[in-house]
């Protein structure tokens, strides 16, 4: 109970900040490119070679 102060200006912080931040992220979705085909091939070989990477350092320890 003693961080009660901490915890409500966080939580006004919080608030400012999706406050701000709406309209930008609205703008983002509204304007963003559109999905190409081969964008998700794109996008999984890096994924793919994180995942192995990882698999990879848990093998070895």
């Amino acid at each position: 109970m003693d961080n009660i102060w901490l915890q409500i200006g966080s939580a006004i912080v919080l608030g400012l900040m999706l406050l701000f931040l709406y309209p930008t992220a609205k703008h983002w979705m509204q304007n963003s490119p559109k999905a190409q085909e081969g964008d998700w091939a794109s996008a999984i070989l890096p994924l793919a070679l994180v995942v192995g990477f990882v698999l990879l350092l848990i093998m070895l320890a």
